[in-house]
């Protein structure tokens, strides 16, 4: 079988199409591969003489001391946060003069209150002579105890949101 010239020019041109599509796409292996060589270093670093295996291992390890260290961290916060509903957080202070003979706000009441209204109202009385503190428990906003309109003014204003 004879070949004529045009077949075999069109046969030559075809592989030569063909060497060249195939030039290409191991370019762009080689690249695709240095690539990924690159960003698995990064990965696992200067681990010679190590098997990925090995690698993979070490690295799960990590993940779960990490994933150990972040419960402890959880749980760490959930009970700060359950002490600090516990920690004065409001507070409220009214100055006042009870005694017409006395000059100035010498007195006052403090409410010292925690995130649910619970905690102690303090009350100075000054007056020429002499100077008395009462300390009065606090729930929930409300004492058993009978309160001074001072005293459940200072109650009132820490219990009243930020910024009123």
């Amino acid at each position: 079988m004879q070949l004529d010239e045009r077949t075999l020019s069109t046969l030559v041109a075809a592989l030569v199409i063909a060497v060249v599509v195939l030039a290409l796409w191991v370019a762009w292996l080689q690249r695709s591969e240095a690539l990924l060589r690159r960003r698995l270093r990064r990965v696992i670093g200067d681990a010679e003489g190590s098997g990925l295996d090995e690698i993979l291992d070490r690295h799960l390890r990590r993940l779960d001391d990490i994933g150990q260290r972040v419960d402890a961290l959880n749980k760490l916060h959930q009970e700060l946060e359950r002490l600090s509903q516990r920690t004065i957080q409001r507070v409220g202070v009214v100055r006042f003069n009870p005694f017409a003979d006395t000059g100035g706000d010498q007195s006052f009441a403090i409410a010292l209150l925690d995130a649910e209204g619970n905690g102690i109202v303090l009350s100075s009385l000054h007056s020429r002579t002499d100077t008395r503190v009462f300390a009065k428990q606090v729930q929930s906003g409300r004492s058993r105890h009978a309160l001074s309109d001072e005293e459940q003014d200072a109650i009132r204003k820490a219990l009243a949101p930020s910024g009123s």
